[in-house]
């Protein structure tokens, strides 16, 4: 039973500029693997690879070539069996230079030997409608926009906000954090930020002070990567926990995961699978900062439902605790429609819901 496989270019559009401290998004550029056997082209297995404009290892301009590259050794291989075989395979073929690509085929091979169902990951979520809680993603903008942004998602029936710090000036985002506690009680709504490393050095600290007087529960990657000796000492040193986000990209080996939270010991850990190397590697980062105490959550990272079902399914999987950072799917105008359903502050797989894979009627099979 022979491999085969399409590529299928998508381009997601955003309902709203959403703002970064890298910069404005309006689209979404991804890429959808389809894998069956060559024996039953009826069953097929889905991945996503969408690597992150200005932050994935992988973000190149003529990605989809250098996919179609890698993705012919797969024509060489028969249908895998287990999951170890899977992640091995994965690993041979995409390597740790392309780490949105090892997803997508950890992905793609999982979904196929499950029977071509979307099914990852055999857990209560996909299968009895367990529900994840998740944060509610507050975007940069105008200062009335964001307050806006939060009382929307407040009504919604979040108790979890992520709100994204870096590109206003600084006095209008504290303003903004004591609007939030003016209104509601620490008790009441959590509140995270993330700085995607926008602050400078000598100013971080300061600002984490001034954060912290109004309950903020932890921050995203205060400062920019690559700053060991520093991070090391705002970890230790900052009233807010930390939690390394775009740090983990390029520790590739369990050593090197190892010696990078050893080194720094933060308080949290992001998983995000698409900029980390998919989920062999994202499951090792959680069983390593279990180990050591270090909490975590995971993260989608802007991909279509194709990539976020995967990541809801690992959640459930791995017993993620707390709020988990699931809720892109409602960003885009055209997402592919699926059974993922966001209520309430929750993110559920709603078994009376179908996919629409009619994006896939263009095949071109290799």
């Amino acid at each position: 039973m022979a491999l085969q496989y399409s590529i299928h270019p998508y381009t997601l559009d955003f309902k709203f500029p959403a703002g970064t401290s890298r910069g404005v998004l309006k689209v979404k550029e991804t890429f959808i693997i389809k894998v069956w056997a060559a024996t039953n082209t009826a069953i097929f297995g889905l991945g996503e690879c969408g690597p992150l404009k200005k932050l994935s290892i992988d973000d190149k301009e003529e990605l989809q070539p250098e996919i179609d590259i890698k993705l012919k050794a797969l024509v060489g291989f028969e249908a895998p069996k287990s999951e170890q075989e899977i992640f091995d395979m994965a690993l041979e073929v995409a390597g740790y230079e392309y780490p949105a690509l090892r997803f997508a085929i950890e992905t793609a091979l999982l979904d196929l030997i499950n029977g071509g169902k979307r099914l990852i990951y055999k857990t209560n979520f996909y299968e009895v409608g367990e529900k994840i809680p998740i944060n509610g993603l507050i975007w940069m903008g105008h200062m009335e926009a964001m307050l806006l942004q939060i009382s929307d998602k407040i009504t919604e029936g979040f108790d979890c906000i992520k709100m994204k710090v870096g590109s206003l000036d600084f006095e209008k985002e504290i303003d903004i954090l004591h609007y939030i506690r003016r209104k509601y009680y620490t008790q009441d709504i959590l509140v995270r930020v993330d700085a995607n490393g926008a602050f400078k050095p000598e100013e971080a600290l300061y600002k984490m002070e001034a954060m912290a007087r109004h309950g903020i529960h932890s921050i995203e990657q205060p400062i920019a990567v690559g700053q060991h000796d520093l991070m090391t000492k705002l970890c230790a040193q900052a009233p807010i926990d930390i939690a390394l986000d775009e740090e983990l990209i390029g520790a590739n080996t369990k050593s090197d995961k190892v010696a990078l939270l050893e080194k720094i010991k933060p308080q949290y850990i992001i998983i995000k699978p698409t900029l980390i190397g998919g989920l062999q590697s994202s499951t090792e980062w959680i069983e390593i900062a279990n180990g050591m105490n270090i909490g975590w959550w995971i993260t989608s990272a802007l991909e279509s439902n194709i990539g976020l079902n995967a990541i809801s399914q690992l959640a459930s999987k791995t017993e993620a605790k707390s709020y988990q950072g699931l809720g892109t799917g409602k960003l885009y105008h055209n997402n592919i429609e699926s059974p993922l359903t966001v209520s309430a502050g929750h993110i559920v797989y709603d078994q009376n819901k179908s996919w629409d894979l009619s994006f896939l009627d263009n095949d071109h099979a290799e």
